[in-house]
């Protein structure tokens, strides 16, 4: 598990950042992002780390996995978080179900959780008789948007495969569902559907199986960009440009595909805002403001060459 101090921007272990948090009497809030070999993520902290030296008002701890399935270091982040007795704590679960009892335990401890960028399960919510608001976008909308861009390209009959996310995120199955609803409107051939974790070497791998099982392939609708890398690198492996792929999240690294048409399109949901500006509403309830309910939507775009 990656833990970090935002505020000195380097790594750090959990007795110094205590010690450090009960240094003074601001609020103290602990981030729980995912993997942080994302770009997508990695963009987040740095956003984290602004809004922290803006505000000036909180210390910030943040916890990343170091990989997309690494799900224990979520819970024992938690774990910890309570132990330290943090304020606050911001989390973007990784599984949408194994998340809720850690969390319910965390709220029972008194600390105001806010669950932001992927939600947790609604059935697990109620088993578990947890009542949580979600901060974070339209992620079915947002893949629909991607979709959309994908299947007028195409037109109707255009045979297209979906790499997923990771099959535990609300996330993951939201833009499976975004993109099914394209395929459906736009009448695409979906000729596979597969998860790559989010992860751009496995997407790699996973892609070029289905090039293998499927040469006639036309379009690829990625559920993130680090997965649409992925799939971009084993097209050039292969020595195809005839394929569309589009991706979701508008990291740094995409932009240049994006621009050279090696992708088509991808969603912007303004990851380096979204932990800042969950945190700002969880300092909110921290000084007595009122508990969120309900979902709090972030802004989505689509992002193209044009």
């Amino acid at each position: 598990m990656k833990l970090f101090k935002i505020a000195a921007a380097a790594a750090t272990g959990l007795a110094l950042l205590t010690g450090t948090a009960l240094a003074d009497d601001k609020p103290v809030v602990g981030l729980i992002m995912k993997s942080l070999a994302n770009e997508f993520f990695q963009n987040m902290m740095a956003g984290a780390q602004a809004h922290e030296e803006k505000r000036g008002d909180y210390e910030l701890l943040a916890v990343g996995m170091q990989n997309e399935t690494d799900f224990e270091s979520q819970i024992n982040a938690v774990e910890n978080f309570i132990t330290q007795g943090v304020d606050a704590i911001v989390v973007a679960p990784a599984d949408s179900r194994a998340m809720v009892r850690p969390l319910k335990k965390a709220m029972e401890a008194g600390i105001v959780v806010v669950n932001f960028d992927v939600a947790l399960d609604a059935e697990a919510k109620k088993q578990q008789n947890v009542e949580l608001a979600f901060v974070g976008p339209d992620n079915r909308g947002g893949a629909k948007l991607a979709g959309d861009a994908l299947g007028k390209k195409l037109g109707e009959g255009g045979k297209v495969v979906i790499i997923e996310g990771n099959p535990g995120a609300d996330n993951a199955n939201e833009r499976r569902l975004g993109f099914e609803d394209s395929v459906a409107e736009y009448k695409l051939n979906l000729l596979d559907s597969r998860t790559a974790h989010w992860e751009t070497e496995e997407a790699n791998t996973v892609f070029s199986n289905m090039l293998t099982a499927h040469p006639d392939i036309q379009g690829v609708m990625a559920a993130n960009d680090s997965m649409a890398i992925g799939v971009v690198k084993a097209l050039e492996s292969a020595g195809r440009n005839d394929i569309v792929v589009v991706g979701f999240d508008n990291i740094p690294a995409v932009g240049p595909m994006v621009a050279d048409g090696r992708m088509l399109a991808t969603v912007d949901q303004f990851g380096t805002d979204m932990a800042a500006n969950s945190i700002d509403l969880a300092l909110e309830v921290v000084k007595g403001g009122p508990q969120l309910e309900g979902w709090v939507k972030t802004p989505i775009e689509l992002v193209t060459a044009n």
